[in-house]
């Protein structure tokens, strides 16, 4: 018995180094050094000082808090972050007000309407925003809507509704009616059957929602690059761009690397902080939506 026990853990210990395994495995380094690289390069050449031009590739050659501290400083770092913050947070938050309110009467309602409606919102996610931005800012124009900080939010609510709409709308349906009808027979409020029985009930859907669009509205920079005129309103990403140079200022690679760390660090805590709920989130919507 025990030499046979020895044979079978023999041939699983081969099966494992089969060739096919072993190619496999070196791939898969490969991969993930491909894909480790850049970030080393960012974060090698981020320690620099600023004048230091040499060989991104020669990695951690130098060690030096200059090249942030110029970022800091010409970014106007906490202003530009607390932007960051109010942008994501207010837009967020909205998102996930509005979303939940559209998808409640399309998922309990069965009629023409609310299937129509239904596809309407689908109908958004094939429309890019980029391709309808000049009209848009015409209108905002039209309208006299000022260019401030929260000017943004308006797209950043609207095109993330679609999507937003689609995922509750997919949970909400798993709902059973039952929980309702016995909160109604309490003598529950449609707004009381809302908000205390089905939207808690939508947990998953709403962290979801909140990884998916917040990590969005954090790193883009193309609305509030169109709808920001002033400086002391920027975002983080906005910040960060400007450090690109033109033909007269050339780039500073190292202090633009130094406030792309700058602009990640956030992120970086929150999922570090965060982790567990991000990863049930994100494995929660993909088998529900």
């Amino acid at each position: 018995m025990a030499k046979r026990q020895k044979s079978y853990k023999e041939k699983e210990a081969a099966a494992k180094l089969s060739p096919g395994i072993i190619v496999l495995y070196i791939l898969l380094i490969l991969f993930c050094l491909l894909v480790i690289s850049p970030l080393l390069i960012v974060v090698s050449s981020s320690f620099r000082e600023p004048g230091n031009m040499r060989s991104p590739l020669e990695l951690f050659t130098q060690f030096s808090f200059d090249s942030y501290i110029s970022a800091f400083t010409k970014m106007n770092y906490p202003m530009q972050l607390l932007n960051s913050l109010m942008t994501t947070g207010g837009s967020v938050i909205l998102i996930v007000i509005f979303a939940t309110m559209a998808s409640y009467p399309i998922a309990r309602i069965k009629s023409k309407t609310s299937r129509f409606l239904y596809y309407f919102f689908i109908a958004g996610l094939v429309i890019p925003s980029q391709m309808v931005i000049v009209p848009v800012a015409q209108m905002f124009g039209n309208l006299n809507i000022p260019n401030t900080r929260f000017t943004p939010m308006v797209m950043f609510i609207t095109c993330s509704l679609p999507f937003s709409t689609f995922l509750f709308t997919g949970f909400m349906k798993g709902v059973p009616v039952e929980i309702e009808e016995s909160a109604y027979l309490d003598g529950a409020s449609l707004w009381q059957r809302f908000s205390r029985v089905v939207f808690p009930l939508l947990k998953p859907a709403t962290v979801s929602v909140v990884i998916t669009q917040g990590m969005w509205i954090w790193n883009d920079y193309f609305f509030p690059m169109i709808f920001i005129s002033k400086s002391s309103q920027y975002s983080l990403p906005v910040g960060m761009i400007q450090f690109l140079g033109d033909r007269e200022n050339p780039a500073q690679w190292n202090v633009l690397f130094a406030a792309c760390v700058l602009c990640a660090l956030p992120l970086i805590v929150v999922f570090a902080v965060l982790q567990k709920q991000f990863i049930n989130g994100i494995a929660a919507g993909a088998v529900k939506g």
